[in-house]
């Protein structure tokens, strides 16, 4: 016996397919809104965590500049420090800069010349002064060389005068000082070096000390009375 369907299976079978199109689209929109959910919430978490250390890092460069500031205000504060301690050992190393030229043009100054003035500009010194013949200014030179508180003679100018009826060589000379060692670079460059007992060479002279030059004319005056 044959059976005949007379139901409407198509209009069943499309309603099953459009049924499960439409539950497997859900499907797939569940999905990439979940994978959309979770790739959002992984960059906001990334993002909040990268806001928090920019806030972090401001903060911790704002406090660096403030110690820079305050480096930079020391860092002047020792610098003028230092100027100052530069100027007072300046002047401790030139307060006996006078006394010592002064000693050293008496000593220096050979018989037969005479020194008219003298001008100290800054570590150089100009002398004017009369000599009996030219070669007592050369002695003079050769004298201030070897000085160690003097250096670098330089003859400006010289010529033949006529004073009190005498016939002379008026002279102008230049002449540097040396710059000498203060008590703190003494201290520091090898005070240790000259044992004691000993003075260094070139060193200032003792107060009450009678050069030797002096003591050996001295005794020639005495021996010729």
């Amino acid at each position: 016996m044959i059976r005949i369907n007379l139901l409407p299976w198509r209009e069943a079978r499309r309603k099953a397919r459009n049924l499960q199109f439409y539950i497997l689209m859900g499907i797939a929109g569940g999905l990439s809104a979940s994978i959309v959910l979770l790739v959002h919430g992984y960059y906001a978490t990334r993002i909040s965590t990268q806001t928090d250390r920019n806030t972090f890092l401001k903060a911790e460069n704002a406090k660096l500049d403030k110690e820079l500031e305050e480096i930079k205000k020391l860092k002047e504060e020792i610098q003028a420090l230092l100027s100052r301690k530069q100027v007072i050992e300046t002047l401790q190393a030139d307060r006996a800069q006078t006394v010592y030229l002064l000693e050293q043009l008496v000593r220096q100054t050979p018989d037969g010349v005479y020194l008219k003035s003298i001008k100290q500009t800054g570590a150089k010194v100009n002398l004017t002064g009369y000599a009996q013949a030219n070669a007592r200014v050369s002695t003079l030179m050769r004298n201030l060389e070897a000085s160690p508180y003097l250096m670098n003679p330089e003859l400006v100018e010289i010529k033949a005068v006529t004073v009190n009826n005498k016939r002379l060589s008026e002279f102008i000379m230049n002449v540097g000082i040396k710059r000498q060692q203060s008590e703190a670079d003494a201290a520091k460059g090898g005070a240790g070096k000259v044992g004691p007992g000993k003075a260094a060479a070139g060193g200032a002279p003792k107060a009450g000390a009678v050069p030797k030059a002096d003591v050996a004319k001295a005794g020639e005056g005495s021996a010729k009375k």
